[in-house]
């Protein structure tokens, strides 16, 4: 296992924890109401949804050069945000290197 992928699933552990803790917390509602209480909170939504996207594109794109099928880690991505990017770069550590073009 390399040092990146150590640290890629200590990131996603710690993530996961802190997302748990606010599910059950303040429940999957809670975690999204404050967003749509200020303009400035609301702007933080809309930059999350747009890197949520921009990640999409990229898993994709990515996924293509290297023979991979990125729709599970889109799929993951539109319904529990930054685990899909996360596991995406988990998943393709495990691939050989692909030579720029």
């Amino acid at each position: 296992m390399t040092t990146r992928s150590i640290g890629l699933l200590a990131a996603i552990i710690a993530f996961g924890a802190l997302s748990a803790k606010a599910l059950a917390t303040h429940g999957y509602w809670g975690i999204i109401a404050p967003h749509f209480q200020t303009w400035g909170a609301g702007q933080v939504l809309a930059d999350l949804v747009i890197l949520a996207l921009l990640s999409c594109i990229w898993m994709v794109s990515d996924a293509r050069t290297r023979g991979l099928n990125a729709w599970p880690f889109v799929l993951l991505t539109l319904a529990a945000g930054s685990f899909g990017p996360l596991l995406y770069l988990l998943r393709r550590e495990g691939q050989a290197p692909v030579n720029a073009k």
